[in-house]
C-alpha cells in the first residue's frame, strides 16, 4: 500500500472507482461549530477519458452561476487538474439529497442555457476557450446516469 497522503484524493485508489459519481469526500468542522462539506463529482473515468477544455471550462461557468440558484451555502465549485471531474464546497449543509437535487437541476441549467455566463474578456481569464455545445453534452452524460452517482466503486 502506498504511503499515506496528505491529499484525500491522492488516498483514492482512481483504478477502482466508477465514474459518474458523486462523492463525499471530507467534512471539515471549524472552530465555531461551522461544517464545510466537499464532494467529488466526477464526470469521467480516471485515466481513460477526460472532459475537453473548452467543455470543461464552461460547464465550469454555468454551474458556479446556476448552482447557487438551487442550494445555499455554496462556497465554491472548481475543476480538477486532471480534467474528469469537480469538487464542490458547501457550508453548513450535510443533506445530500438536497446536494444532488440541486446538481440535478443544475446540469438542466445547463441544457436550458443559450449562453456561456461571463463568456467575456473582462468577466473571464480565457473568453475565447469556451464551448456551450461541450458543456451540455456534459451535462447530458451526467443527467443520463444520475441514478448511479451514488455508485463510486
Amino acid at each position: 500500500m502506498a504511503e499515506q497522503m496528505n491529499v484525500e484524493s491522492f488516498n483514492l485508489d482512481h483504478t477502482k472507482v466508477k465514474a459518474p459519481y458523486v462523492r463525499l469526500v471530507s467534512v471539515t468542522e471549524g472552530g465555531n461549530g461551522d461544517t464545510i462539506r466537499k464532494y467529488d463529482i466526477r464526470f469521467k473515468q480516471p485515466n481513460q477519458d477526460h472532459m475537453a477544455m473548452d467543455a470543461l471550462h464552461s460547464i465550469e461557468h454555468l454551474m458556479a452561476e446556476n448552482i447557487r440558484n438551487h442550494l445555499d451555502n455554496v462556497i465554491d465549485i472548481g475543476p480538477m487538474g486532471c480534467q474528469t471531474g469537480f469538487y464542490l464546497s458547501v457550508l453548513n449543509n450535510e443533506d445530500e439529497k438536497a446536494i444532488m437535487a440541486a446538481l440535478e437541476k443544475t446540469f438542466e441549467d445547463v441544457l436550458e442555457a443559450d449562453e456561456v455566463p461571463a463568456c467575456n474578456e473582462v468577466q473571464c481569464g480565457w473568453a475565447a476557450n469556451h464551448s456551450l455545445e461541450g458543456a451540455q453534452e456534459l451535462a447530458r452524460e451526467m443527467l443520463g446516469q444520475k441514478d448511479e452517482w451514488h455508485i463510486v466503486f
